[in-house]
């Protein structure tokens, strides 16, 4: 082994803090597929991964769809390329497996803008209402939720509950008034957003709108209500991947987390995706807890079996019923 190849990766993970050694002469996409298959693994990433760890997928979707995969999986073992709250709902889903995520450190500002001590006394100050929860929470906040959802499935749930019935909706305020909006539902909203999705700039957008007739705006609905007003369609990651596929329209304005165009262009080689652009000059549209996760942290992860997600078996068991709930009700 030529030393001059081997270099330190800093890791700042609780489980496996210091220094970790990594020989970058290795084919590390070859070296990844070599573990998949010595530990009987299943790698899961989500869309807003980087594009060299969404080509190593067995499978990928957004967060309805990989709680679906993970749920019946026969791996032995997960390997979660996405950001904490989604790895622990496959642990979650999946106690009795090992479940790994490269980078512990990649958290989602709405799971971290919900503590569960807050929103317990939130709870407290609406009885009554049943909470449905975005699946963008923490395991805590799952426990003390009664239905979890996704944007896939928001409105859909929503639209399931007896209409005397009163509803929190947290976290996320942008996708619960997109629901209130599609559903007809009032509801209670934890006032919490993500960081990415509040980052667009409806005037940049239209600006790019005027200079591309053509284009279609399509929008996620974590989005602010100033960019979903304008959007010509909104909807889940995947909804957005699909309607890209089916429109005969070949100019989109995409108006959610750029990694899903990597998917975009592989179904569509021959169609323009233009990112929306955000307010700041920066790349503020881009998830940071996403791109945590790295080639050489998925290969890391996967040599070492660590780090792992340990989750208390009482919170599992309580927050599994609100999950298989929005699974049954999908």
């Amino acid at each position: 082994m030529n030393t001059s190849n081997i270099i330190d990766i800093q890791d700042l993970n609780p489980d496996t803090a210091g220094i970790r050694k990594i020989d970058l002469s290795l084919d590390l996409e070859l070296e990844i597929r070599k573990l998949k298959k010595e530990m009987n693994a299943v790698i899961l990433p989500q869309y807003y991964q980087e594009s060299e760890i969404q080509d190593l997928a067995d499978f990928i979707g957004d967060s309805l769809q990989l709680a679906q995969q993970a749920a019946k999986t026969n791996a032995d073992i997960i390997v979660f390329a996405g950001v904490h709250f989604m790895a622990e709902t496959a642990k979650i889903l999946n106690p009795d497996k090992k479940v790994l995520l490269p980078d512990l450190n990649a958290g989602c500002s709405l799971a971290e803008g919900c503590p569960a001590p807050l929103l317990q006394k939130f709870k407290q100050q609406h009885p009554g209402h049943i909470l449905i929860s975005y699946i963008n929470c923490s395991a805590d906040v799952k426990a003390m939720s009664d239905i979890i959802c996704t944007s896939s499935n928001a409105v859909k749930i929503v639209s399931q509950i007896p209409a005397e019935q009163k509803i929190i909706f947290a976290p996320d305020r942008n996708l619960g008034r997109y629901v209130i909006k599609k559903s007809g539902r009032d509801m209670v909203l934890w006032q919490g957003a993500c960081i990415v999705h509040e980052t667009f700039s409806d005037k940049k957008i239209m600006r790019l709108k005027f200079e591309n007739p053509d284009a279609l705006l399509i929008a996620h609905p974590e989005c602010e209500e100033s960019v979903l007003s304008n959007a010509d369609f909104i909807g889940s990651t995947s909804g957005l991947l699909k309607f890209v596929t089916e429109s005969p329209v070949n100019e989109f304005i995409v108006a959610t987390e750029p990694g899903i165009i990597h998917q975009m262009l592989l179904k569509n080689p021959h169609k323009n995706f233009i990112p929306a652009p955000p307010e700041a000059n920066c790349n503020c549209n881009e998830c940071p807890y996403m791109k945590l996760n790295t080639l050489e942290k998925l290969y890391l992860c996967m040599r070492d079996r660590k780090p792992e997600i340990i989750l208390n078996e009482e919170i599992m068991r309580k927050a599994l019923r609100p999950l298989e709930r929005m699974l049954e009700m999908s």
